[in-house]
């Protein structure tokens, strides 16, 4: 039953161009529906986790904003994605670096 069902799995998943692990800078680079118009909005942060696999991975995107820390969560392979491009890489020694919410400011 796990061959078949990655074997559909396999037609919607994306091949991302950079990879990317917690710890990263990324851009998101997402598509936006606004009534009749479609726009892509950009948001920059760092990665606190990936969890998931296959078509269900997710990942969470944390950035100050206005001294405010706002987080989203996105899937991966989602078509409104249109790339993740890694801005800088950061080595994290943790999976899940949650610690950085304490931080007063990521960068």
């Amino acid at each position: 039953m796990d061959d078949i069902l990655r074997s559909v799995e396999q037609e919607f998943l994306k091949e991302r161009d950079e990879p990317f692990s917690p710890g990263d800078i990324v851009r998101v680079h997402e598509r936006v529906s606004e009534g009749a118009k479609e726009r892509t909005q950009v948001f920059e942060g760092i990665v606190l986790r990936r969890s998931g696999g296959g078509s269900r991975e997710m990942m969470t995107v944390r950035k100050i904003s206005s001294g405010i820390g706002v987080e989203k969560t996105y899937p991966v392979h989602s078509p409104k994605i249109e790339r993740i491009e890694r801005v800088k890489g950061n080595r994290s020694r943790q999976a899940r670096p949650y610690y950085l919410r304490r931080l007063r400011r990521i960068r």
